[in-house]
């Protein structure tokens, strides 16, 4: 039986580990052959730990024990010259391309009065300018294709406010619309645009001091601390989980959905 993406090609950025590798692994247990992207680097205003290349080599490694076909880059999502010649030179390779999944982001919680010029400038490169590029580097493969998906993964916080994160709720509200942008003008080429809006997630972002800064932050008002409550009765789910809607996005089961938003939430946008 054919997996639900069989025969097709996915960049994913982000890719090293996380919601990222998730994606890879999940597409490629349907069918799909890899492109995966990740820095592989820490960014200056980040309290987490950053991935590293023996992460996406990992990664590599999954997808290849599911034989199938994987190229890596390490680099930069802010920077789209990169970002071209790597996709450009992997769908050479790899034949062809019909999903993209703009994944790479960061998050870095802080009271509005502790945001910092640096948190803001790291957050929208990449979470906004990043994905932006991510599109600009696929999308012409799918024109070529004659169509395919494209999922730009934003967050609850691009569907209601979550406090204690201006910079990144304005980052993943501004992929929400982008989505929409996009998905009209590329219609006419059968491309499909959807944003995915995940609750919390259980990913290395939440590692090194990211827990302890919102807490911290939660403490001057313990109040919105509920905002990030679940409707459902679970504190966080998994990347698999939000890997499963990426899949639907990615296969031929969406074939009509587009602009639209996709949240793997536990109902926490509507609580």
């Amino acid at each position: 039986m054919a997996g639900r993406v069989e025969g097709k090609v996915a960049l994913i950025t982000g890719a090293a580990r996380g919601m990222g590798r998730a994606h890879a692994v999940r597409l490629a247990q349907e069918g799909a052959d890899v492109i995966a992207v990740d820095v592989c680097a820490p960014l200056p205003s980040v309290p987490y730990d950053s991935a590293t290349p023996a992460d996406l080599d990992e990664t590599a490694r999954q997808v290849e024990k599911l034989d199938r076909r994987i190229v890596t880059a390490r680099l930069d999502v802010r920077d789209l010259g990169a970002l071209r010649e790597a996709v450009d030179a992997a769908v050479a390779d790899l034949g062809r391309l019909d999903v993209v999944v703009a994944n790479a982001g960061i998050c870095v919680p802080r009271a509005w009065d502790q945001v910092t010029p640096q948190i803001v400038e790291d957050t929208f490169s990449t979470n906004i300018t990043g994905v932006w590029n991510t599109v600009m580097a696929g999308a012409p493969h799918l024109v070529t294709a004659g169509g395919g998906s494209i999922v730009l993964i934003s967050s609850a916080a691009g569907l209601k406010v979550q406090p204690f994160m201006v910079p990144y709720t304005t980052s993943k509200w501004a992929v929400r619309g982008m989505a929409k942008a996009f998905a009209a003008e590329l219609a006419r080429h059968s491309i499909r645009v959807n944003s995915v809006h995940p609750t919390g997630v259980a990913t290395p972002m939440g590692s090194g001091d990211m827990q302890a800064v919102l807490g911290e932050a939660m403490a001057g008002d313990q109040r919105l601390g509920a905002m990030f409550m679940n409707m459902m009765p679970v504190d966080v789910t998994r990347p698999e989980d939000v890997a499963d809607s990426v899949l639907f996005l990615a296969s031929d089961e969406s074939r009509f959905v587009t602009a639209h938003e996709i949240a793997p939430d536990a109902g926490v946008t509507e609580f």
